[in-house]
């Protein structure tokens, strides 16, 4: 069984800007890519990406899921991270063409094809340090993948960091390599340690979100999460899945959330929570580790709120549900 991401479509679809303009997108080999050793990208991290899905349905049509919202989050991506402008349009029809290439290659469901755009500065000067990238190549990615977690698989154990913020606070909302790799040693000693899956980092008390998803507290007929700033990444399945609850009749809590409050409410007997992302869609969390000591979360396994709730995003995703707020886009 191959892990999650490790398998590619022989090719992907790219584009450079030359300071300029945009040229005109082309097939390459997927295996490797041709980049100076003194790129930018590759001494100051200019770089970003998006992770969306292409899903088959009954009827073998394959439909990308969320599509515009991810190309927005990448513009907003790129000028925080001061790349080159992406054109929206030319990204758009890039993924298009990409996935509609290897149509045949999209997995039915659980499965998905993973798409990552990814944007990376290639000017080659290693005196720029505290200058932008006048260069920069765009590329798209295909991978096709099975669910990232299996159905028995067991609710996650985090544990909570409170002396320590996931990245730079300011640049938290962004979807760039680094704010991922400044996690890895802390998430590496939390699987050791305490048998963590992930860590829940909560600076100063204040509950925001794992390594590589968002975090939510449910409790009874609420969703708690914390409200949308600059400091943690805006995820386009919390949206969906805050939409989804919203229209089920939930109320829905974007505000502060403490850590103490967290520990007070995941004690009660139907209290759930999850995490949501591109790849696991929406994971429960079954224990909370904090000072040493495991704190259940409710039952300790998947709740029926988590559970009604991801199913609601996978049929719209799968095709199983009409998609009445336009996620879906044909290719």
């Amino acid at each position: 069984m191959t892990s999650f991401g490790t398998v590619f479509t022989p090719e992907m679809i790219l584009t450079h800007f030359d300071g300029v303009s945009w040229s005109t997108p082309e097939l390459v080999p997927s295996e490797r890519i041709s980049i100076h050793p003194a790129a930018h990208v590759l001494h100051y991290a200019s770089t970003c990406f998006e992770g969306l899905k292409a899903f088959r349905h009954a009827d073998g049509s394959v439909k990308i899921f969320r599509l515009d919202t991810s190309i927005a989050r990448m513009q907003q991506s790129s000028k925080k991270m001061s790349l080159p402008e992406i054109d929206p349009e030319l990204t758009r029809k890039m993924v298009i063409d990409i996935v509609r290439r290897f149509s045949t290659a999209v997995p039915k469901p659980p499965g998905s094809m993973y798409i990552r755009p990814t944007h990376m500065g290639t000017e080659p000067a290693i005196g720029k340090a505290a200058v932008a990238s006048m260069t920069s190549t765009f590329f798209v990615l295909l991978s096709p993948v099975g669910a990232y977690f299996s159905v028995d698989s067991s609710a996650l154990r985090l544990l909570l960091e409170v002396d320590k913020v996931r990245c730079a606070p300011h640049m938290g909302m962004v979807k760039t390599g680094g704010n991922y790799a400044s996690a890895l040693g802390l998430i590496t000693a939390a699987k050791q340690t305490s048998q963590a899956d992930q860590v829940l980092f909560c600076p100063d008390g204040d509950v925001q979100e794992t390594g590589a998803a968002n975090f939510i507290l449910i409790d009874g007929n609420e969703i708690i999460t914390k409200a949308l700033d600059h400091t943690f990444l805006h995820g386009i399945t919390r949206d969906s899945v805050l939409t989804l609850a919203r229209d089920l009749g939930m109320n829905i809590s974007e505000r502060t959330l403490s850590v103490a409050e967290l520990i007070e409410r995941v004690t009660k007997p139907n209290a759930e929570a999850a995490l949501s992302g591109t790849a696991a869609v929406l994971a429960p969390v079954g224990t909370l580790i904090y000072q040493g000591q495991e704190i259940t979360v409710g039952a300790g396994n998947e709740g029926p709120i988590t559970r009604k709730l991801r199913q609601a995003l996978n049929a719209i995703q799968w095709g199983e549900t009409s998609d009445s707020y336009g996620w879906l886009t044909t290719i």
